[in-house]
């Protein structure tokens, strides 16, 4: 199972958090969406036990000595309360000292504390204590390739009890980009502003005016040999305010994909996906677009690209001619079909 294939958040559907939450709870890995999630899920649980629950918040950029030892001290009423302890990879020696003598008393009953810890080995000492207590782990790890972001936008708008089609969530990852937040909330709109299947027709509504999805439709023309096209797309771009360097890192990352596919050779998309990082759709759009290309012009592509890259930040005197002139090196370097 994917790590975001149980994250809606309500009381009868946990993100694989069961109904018994123990005393302590560390939540790793480096990815902030799943992490937020984990903890929400878990506070959410703890509301169905408690709902009176006092929840406390501590970070390790502006934790105060003593703090935690402070919010763990039983109540004069009572309460149940959660402890919060985010960034305890950034903690220093003093949130670091506090949380391994709670750890080595325990806590009190009715209470937990939940650990956030996003990688590395500072706070190391507090998760081998955690650990050793019988701490419940939950994982956060990257979402970083284009598959992982396929398949975090898929479940989101099936755990919705929507339908995407493949085109819709290809489109929305090129308009939206790298950022794993912004996919999550860019799926809630459509989620909640929509009603139907979502296509690709409903995210260009939604999305296509970003510059990230704008770079690509500049890419897709050019790639595909359109060099009016892609030189249409560019200046409409450039009217509207959109930099450059963005298009320029598009076009190089399809260029990318374009010879990673073609060395991969022939198999399923589904198995060179898995092995390249990529989704199974942009394996299948390389390899519409490569019976245009030899190996040789995508070699030239790549290098009229590079000195446009250059150009664009700074190296030039003309960053919009130089991607022009990079566009009708590229087209001119695909054969024609």
């Amino acid at each position: 199972m994917r790590p975001w294939q149980a994250l809606p958040v309500t009381s009868e559907n946990l993100i694989g958090v069961p109904r018994h939450v123990p005393p302590l709870v560390l939540v790793t890995g480096p990815e902030q969406v799943l992490a937020d999630r984990a903890v929400a899920s878990v506070l959410t649980q703890l509301r169905v036990t408690f709902p009176q629950l006092d929840v406390v918040r501590l970070d390790a950029a502006t934790y105060t000595p003593g703090d935690v030892i402070a919010h763990a001290a039983p109540s004069l009423f009572g309460e149940d309360k959660a402890i919060v302890v985010a960034d305890v990879d950034e903690a220093g020696d003093e949130l670091q000292g506090d949380l391994l003598a709670l750890l080595a008393v325990g806590l009190e009953p009715g209470s937990t504390l939940i650990v956030r810890h996003k990688g590395g080995n500072r706070g190391r000492k507090v998760l081998d204590a955690m650990t050793g207590a019988g701490a419940r782990v939950l994982e956060a790890p990257a979402i970083k390739t284009d598959r992982d972001k396929t398949d975090f936008a898929t479940h989101e708008f099936r755990a919705a009890g929507r339908r995407a089609t493949a085109g819709a969530i290809s489109a929305l990852i090129e308009a939206v980009g790298s950022n794993v937040a912004e996919l999550a909330s860019a799926c809630q709109q459509l989620i909640a502003d929509t009603t139907g299947v979502i296509d690709e027709a409903v995210v260009t509504t939604y999305h296509g005016g970003k510059v990230v999805a704008t770079g690509f439709r500049v890419a897709d023309a050019t790639l595909a040999g359109n060099a009016s096209e892609a030189l249409r797309l560019l200046r409409h771009a450039i009217a509207a305010g959109v930099d450059p360097v963005p298009i320029v890192a598009v076009l190089a990352q399809q260029l990318r994909q374009l010879v990673r596919v073609g060395n991969a050779g022939r198999g399923r998309s589904v198995d060179i996906a898995r092995d390249l990082g990529l989704a199974p759709w942009q394996v299948d759009k390389a390899n519409r677009l490569l019976p245009g290309w030899s190996a040789e012009g995508l070699g030239r592509s790549i290098q009229a690209l590079a000195a446009a890259d250059a150009e664009v930040k700074g190296g030039g005197r003309d960053a919009v001619f130089a991607v022009e002139r990079a566009i009708l090196t590229i087209t001119d370097e695909r054969q024609p079909r």
